[in-house]
């Protein structure tokens, strides 16, 4: 075992790499740091300016019924956006700090074989929304194919192959290619996006005034619920908050990065938003691709929003849907970066994705989502927990790479604490992600404290034997 020395944000260690450890996942140090402040921001308004999210504000309109009003709608968005913002800065701080990735975060509370189901329950829905982005990238393609062609050809099944395979390509240049890629998109489908508003504000007030803004709407379960889709859809994202902290360039305080994620967010989702569920309610169809042709009656006007979608789609994956799950891949196979890269792509392609929005109802979306959300939520308030509350920010990163150490085997207090909270949370699993926090984070709390007394993960806690 050979031992690199890497300066970190804080201080300079010595960590021990086991040959078999890629280079994508060592600690990034302070000069291979090249996201600013102003390339985070964009990157994350990249990322919020989606289909995936759009059909989400599509998802409150449903059999030509909004279940939320404007106001409840907004109103739904204000709270998710600020939980996810404490979540996002909360979470990301020991990446950032450390430089090591989300990955190597979960041996502290999992241990090395313990963080192998819990890395998967991060890989495989973010996979799963690879294969989902990619095929709505694949339908507006298709509607870019059949006006171009005249008509000749319609076929959404090969546009999702073309997307995939330059998606594919694209990711093998690694996070650095990502930024720019964020920073021309996220300006790009904005502009489009306005062109859209202006068009349905013009042409489809009425009717989405009487279907949305005025609608009777809920402030009952569906309102909550509602929050929880909202939190679900970025509980994967700032679950592996350490991926893209650790990009970040250092000296920008806790704060500041808060900030970074709000703003963003607020701009993008908010307004992607409210287009989806302003199309949904003129059109009846919650499929945001098939519901722009309907709105959109002009060929070239078609194809460029269309062309706003593709780009949208692919931005959305280089954040939120490759980088993640080619890190689990890579630290589960010790393959390299690019092979992984390769996998995680092929993967998508099995999703099935066109079996969770149909164009009647995008309720397969949600009803996903609040599943896999039910787990990610108490694995967040573990990590939380541990990092906050029984370590006290203080934790040795080199007993993370050591194979055979502290760290070894896995922790059966966070494995049942993630268990326990998962199944409080499918009790109800409209509220499912709030559930799983409180019942996940109290439980490993206590389980940690009077469970398995002579548990080596106890060590450096609060816990631990004197």
């Amino acid at each position: 075992m050979s031992t690199n020395t890497v300066r970190q944000t804080t201080e300079e260690i010595s960590i021990p790499y086991s040959t078999g450890i890629d280079e994508s996942l060592k600690p990034k140090t302070k000069e291979s740091r090249t996201v600013g402040p102003f390339s985070y921001m964009f990157m994350w308004i990249g990322d919020g300016v989606n289909l995936g999210n759009m059909t989400l504000g599509a998802s409150l309109v449903v059999a030509g019924v909004a279940t939320l009003n404007l106001l409840q709608t907004f109103l739904a968005a204000a709270i998710a956006i600020g939980i996810i913002s404490i979540f996002f800065a909360l979470n990301d701080r020991l990446g950032y700090r450390t430089g090591i990735p989300y990955v190597v975060q979960l041996r502290m509370s999992f241990g090395v074989k313990g963080s192998v189901i819990s890395s998967l329950l991060r890989g495989i829905p973010a996979i799963v929304w690879y294969g989902f982005q990619s095929w709505t990238g694949g339908t507006a393609l298709n509607e870019i194919a059949k006006i171009v062609s005249g008509g000749s050809f319609d076929n959404v099944a090969i546009c999702f192959v073309v997307i995939q395979l330059l998606q594919i390509v694209l990711s093998m240049f690694g996070f650095h290619a990502i930024k720019w890629m964020e920073i021309l998109a996220s300006v790009v489908i904005m502009l489009g996006l306005v062109y859209v508003f202006g068009v349905l504000m013009a042409s489809h007030s009425d009717v989405i005034a009487q279907k949305w803004v005025h609608a009777e709407g809920s402030w009952g379960l569906p309102f909550f619920a509602f929050i929880m889709v909202f939190l679900g859809n970025y509980a994967a994202i700032f679950l592996s908050a350490a991926d893209y902290s650790r990009e970040l360039k250092t000296g920008i305080s806790d704060a500041k990065r808060g900030f970074l994620y709000f703003s963003p967010i607020v701009v993008a989702y908010g307004f992607v938003l409210t287009i989806g569920a302003m199309l949904a309610a003129a059109t009846g169809i919650s499929n945001p691709v098939k519901a722009f042709a309907v709105v959109v009656d002009n060929p070239y006007i078609t194809v460029a929003v269309s062309a706003f979608i593709v780009i949208g789609a692919v931005a959305v994956n280089m954040v939120a849907n490759i980088i993640p799950p080619t890190y689990v891949i890579t630290s589960l196979t010790k393959l390299k970066y690019k092979p992984a890269v390769v996998i995680t792509g092929l993967l998508a392609f099995c999703s099935c994705p066109w079996i969770l929005v149909q164009d009647s109802s995008a309720q397969g979306l949600n009803t996903f989502i609040l599943i896999y959300s039910a787990f990610l939520g108490p694995i967040a308030s573990i990590l939380l927990v541990e990092y906050y509350i029984l370590r006290k920010q203080k934790v040795d990163v080199s007993h993370l790479y050591e194979e055979n150490g502290q760290f070894a085997g896995f922790n059966p207090c966070a494995i049942l604490a993630m268990l326990i909270g998962a199944g409080a949370a499918f009790m109800q699993v409209d509220l499912g992600w709030i559930i799983g926090v409180i019942v996940g984070g109290l439980s490993y709390l206590l389980l940690m404290k009077f469970a398995f007394k002579d548990s080596r993960f106890k060590k450096g806690t609060i816990f631990e034997k004197k």
